[in-house]
């Protein structure tokens, strides 16, 4: 069987942690249709066969991701010692939680171990990532907003976390993600004004700056119940980088594809949930208007991305050696 799987043209070999992002743009989607269900009235049925899609994709992914690192174990260990790849590992233990989320209301036990199994793995990929940074050579030049996903994603972890795990334990998550954020946010902004642009894969990245407040939002709401003026700061900032994106939309239009597109649905999804959060508790039709537009915005962008993934998939241009 093994020889078997070493006689392929290395498809399985290149297949990389990076695509643990299409778990995350779809669960975006997934929840924020969801989300739409119950806060403006959206048909059900539009979260329910995203939530199926998303997980049949998380399964495949996560069995293939397995089998490459039994098969290929020294290129999981290359990509863990590579310092862009590795930060997307975090995406891994982010797509439990994620996960986990989406089968609460199928099946509680489930959710509920996916949680658990999230938050460990998370906690060790922060530890790893941050012992990666302080050790070894990383240069100004590695830096780019994907760093916030093994850091910041720790906000994440309340958000699911609640009512499963200990409130103090995910306070513990919350002050490591609101901590890191702030000081990351000034590391990944001196590097995008004052040095070289980023390499066209990387552009979509950027994206990934919606997603810190926006999920420090509904963390922080998760765990106070609270709509004060930190959390409304929280919005605010997700909301203008939201616009600063969109007002960068030259800077997108003519990037090739690569499996960094997903970048762009992730962070739209936590600025919908976010959105729809503040239209639940203020009742503003601003919010609601707003919440239309953006999961409207969210939903186009995953089927261009998804569209352009499958056509790359069928091309054999993806799982290939860069």
């Amino acid at each position: 069987m093994q020889e078997e799987i070493k006689r392929l043209p290395n498809r399985l070999e290149f297949f990389p942690v990076m695509m643990f992002a299409i778990v995350m743009g779809l669960s975006g989607l997934s929840l924020s249709l969801t989300k739409a269900h119950e806060v403006l009235g959206l048909s059900a049925i539009f979260g329910n066969v995203m939530s199926v899609i998303t997980l049949v994709i998380f399964v495949s992914i996560l069995v293939t991701y397995i089998v490459k690192a039994i098969f290929y174990t020294q290129m999981v260990k290359e990509e863990l010692n590579h310092p862009v790849r590795i930060n997307f590992f975090a995406a891994i233990s982010i797509s439990f939680v994620l996960i986990s989320m989406i089968t609460k209301s199928m099946n509680e036990n489930i959710s509920f171990v996916l949680c658990c199994i999230g938050a460990l793995l998370h906690l060790f990929f922060t530890l790893y990532t941050l012992r990666f940074w302080m050790t070894k050579d990383v240069q100004k030049m590695h830096s780019n907003p994907a760093w916030f996903i093994p850091i910041v994603g720790n906000l994440i972890v309340p958000i699911g976390g609640v009512g499963y795990i200990n409130s103090s334990i995910l306070l513990f998550y919350f002050s490591i993600g609101i901590f890191f954020w702030i000081i990351m946010l000034a590391i990944i902004l001196n590097r995008i004004i004052f040095h070289q642009q980023f390499a066209q894969k990387f552009m979509p990245t950027l994206f990934i700056l919606i997603a810190p407040p926006s999920i420090g939002l509904l963390s922080y709401y998760k765990l106070t119940e609270t709509l004060d003026m930190f959390a409304n700061i929280l919005f605010n900032l997700g909301l203008f980088f939201t616009l600063l994106l969109l007002f960068m939309y030259k800077s997108f239009l003519n990037i090739k594809f690569f499996i960094s597109w997903w970048a762009f649905t992730f962070p739209l999804g936590t600025i919908a949930l976010a959105t729809m959060l503040m239209f639940e508790v203020t009742q503003l039709a601003f919010y609601a208007y707003l919440s239309y537009f953006l999961i409207l915005l969210l939903s186009l962008v995953v089927i261009i991305v998804a569209y352009n993934t499958l056509k790359h998939i069928l091309k054999k241009e993806i799982c290939i050696m860069e």
